[in-house]
């Protein structure tokens, strides 16, 4: 049974709140055993997170690369089981470009199954990586 728009903006909003929130247990329950979230191989943290602590796994990673204040969701396009977010990843250091990029959806039972990020430019990633390695914090 197909998820309405609703329903599917709902477990979104909710899943990035969670996650956002180091809630790991709350954003675990919203995904499927066989979860994955994909990584481009343009992308420092590049591959696949499988399994219910994918996704913690990679925000950790993510996390341990660059010093994000803030990713702003703009829109959310839903589709038949799918969702694509429109976002826009802001690093503290206020001289380093936000990074933009869409982020696919993909639910089956309810719960969310698949991630796969497009960054419009990896290049904001990379800087942002660079700067946060330059103060000396260990890249992951």
């Amino acid at each position: 049974m197909s998820m309405s728009p609703e329903e599917i903006a709902d477990l979104v909003d909710r899943l990035y709140a969670a996650a956002g929130a180091g809630d790991w247990d709350t954003a675990n329950a919203m995904l499927t055993d066989d979860f994955v979230a994909y990584e481009a191989d343009a992308l420092p943290m590049a591959g696949a997170y499988r399994g219910r602590n994918g996704l913690k796994d990679l925000f950790a990673r993510v996390m341990g690369m660059v010093d994000v204040v803030g990713l702003d969701r703009h829109d959310l396009l839903t589709g038949q089981d799918s969702a694509i977010a429109v976002l826009t990843m802001r690093f503290a250091d206020p001289s380093l470009a936000p990074a933009d990029l869409c982020e696919m959806f993909r639910f089956r039972d309810g719960k969310c199954c698949e991630i796969k990020p497009y960054y419009y430019d990896p290049a904001t990633f990379h800087a942002a990586a660079k700067a946060k390695a330059a103060q000396g914090a260990p890249v992951a």
